[in-house]
């Protein structure tokens, strides 16, 4: 579903860019996914916890070069790897209601770190939830153990809450990994039995 439109900024300094230059390419890797965040409603964690992403196309360089400075942002809803989701009827400020971050929410096959594990939307017949986002800061990746370390407090006080039983309870943690923290996840992921 086309959530936004605009128009390409191809002229820098004077000098046209090419439609597929990294700089052009860029604005438009960087414009999308936020303007996702105000179109679905709800927090920026909100959509880190859900299965909703926002992809998005530009001309072609013929037509480009015939004058198209076009952009368009679309959303869609990762069932499983490979595997989209049924959007709903109206996406916009979806993920500010509950049944929206229900339907659309980041759940697991199983326990995060199992090897049947898998990301699924939470629509999808699921065990897990991902509940919590701890976020990690600085520039450069702070290595496994310290973004393991991370997480460790704030996902267990999360699989408290969650629990029925505060003294008997699960619950699970997925930090970045140095790839993702070059490709700019600079958090993890807690989850609890659902």
């Amino acid at each position: 579903m086309t959530f936004a439109v605009g128009r390409l900024a191809a002229v820098v300094d004077g000098h046209l860019l090419a439609v597929d230059s990294r700089r052009v390419q860029q604005q438009v890797a960087t414009t999308c996914p936020r303007r996702l965040t105000s179109y679905v409603g709800g927090t920026a964690d909100d959509l880190r916890l859900s299965m909703l992403r926002s992809v998005w196309f530009t001309p072609t360089v013929a037509q480009s070069d015939a004058g198209q400075d076009w952009f368009r942002c679309d959303v869609i809803a990762v069932a499983a790897d490979g595997r989209l989701a049924p959007l709903a009827p109206r996406m916009a400020g979806v993920l500010g209601t509950s049944q929206g971050q229900d339907r659309f929410g980041m759940c697991g096959t199983a326990e995060p770190g199992a090897a049947d594990f898998a990301r699924v939307v939470c629509s999808r017949p699921h065990s897990w939830r991902a509940v919590q986002v701890v976020h990690l800061t600085g520039g450069s990746y702070p290595g496994t153990a310290a973004a393991r370390d991370a997480g460790q407090g704030p996902c267990q006080d999360a699989g408290r809450a969650a629990a029925a039983d505060t003294l008997d309870f699960r619950w699970g943690y997925q930090w970045p990994t140095r790839q993702q923290w070059a490709d700019g996840q600079h958090y993890g992921l807690c989850w609890v039995p659902d």
